[in-house]
């Protein structure tokens, strides 16, 4: 797969390049991620803001925009200090790298919402780790279309449940907010608002300030959506998200879940 193109850059996989300066930017984007659970354990709400994204990438492959696992690493670095770290993935694609670097462990708690079918085609029900992870891994695949309704309820229902009876020392957010109705990349109908209620539910489901890394985000309203996550964190009141019922599918799916994995 390496391609020179006239740019200098070098493709690795059909989506995926690098360039002199790839490594430099990679490890600066990792280091920024270790800095910002840092400060979540040191108190402080933290939001990495940086590029190249990390779900993706797995322990020894980059893969979809992304080359090394940005809260993957920060997880592996904080668990020398502590004893169980949990990662919330909101981004619209399954974060495969992140879930395939913890599968065996029972001290990571990896829960992932993401667009059914979309790249990189993981994350079903039926992977719920291996080994002593077994159980560790809880993957919501949404059909296309899903709103604030649906999101909310797998919030409430599968990932506060599963925070409070995995009792992290730490939380992370693999922070993608490509869900939004504009991004092209995708078609979930979140809107800006909506990122700001996701947060303050996690920050509801227990008293851990909340490491943020971003992931993925390319539509217009992207950085609004960045804009009400930090106001949630702030504690400001968020605006939107009307309560609504989830479609009958999310409802089906979320009732599969509890009996699978709880």
């Amino acid at each position: 797969w390496l391609q020179e193109i006239s740019s200098g850059a070098h493709f690795i996989d059909p989506n995926t390049y690098v360039t002199a300066h790839s490594f430099e930017v990679a490890a600066c984007a990792a280091g920024s991620a270790i800095a910002a659970v840092e400060r979540a354990m040191d108190g402080e709400h933290c939001f990495a803001l940086v590029r190249p994204p990390g779900h993706h990438a797995e322990a020894d492959q980059a893969m979809g925009f992304c080359l090394l696992n940005n809260a993957a690493i920060a997880a592996a670095n904080a668990l020398t200090s502590v004893e169980r770290v949990a990662i919330v993935d909101w981004d619209l694609h399954h974060g495969n790298g992140t879930q395939n670097i913890f599968y065996g462990s029972d001290r990571v708690l990896y829960c992932s919402v993401h667009q059914e079918g979309a790249f990189p085609r993981t994350g079903w029900v039926d992977e719920i780790g291996s080994g002593s992870g077994r159980g560790y891994s809880l993957n919501v695949p949404l059909k296309k279309g899903a709103t604030i309704s649906d999101y909310r309820a797998v919030f409430t229902e599968l990932f506060v449940p599963a925070l409070e009876r995995f009792r992290p020392d730490l939380l992370i957010v693999s922070a993608g907010q490509d869900p939004l109705a504009d991004d092209r990349h995708g078609s979930m109908c979140l809107q800006p608002a909506d990122f700001g209620v996701l947060t303050r539910i996690l920050m509801g489901a227990s008293d851990l300030p909340l490491a943020l890394v971003l992931e993925g985000g390319y539509g217009p309203s992207h950085g609004a959506a960045v804009s009400h996550i930090f106001q949630a964190l702030q504690g400001k009141r968020i605006a939107g998200g009307e309560a609504g019922e989830p479609r009958r599918s999310t409802r089906a799916l979320i009732g599969t879940l509890k009996k699978v994995w709880f």
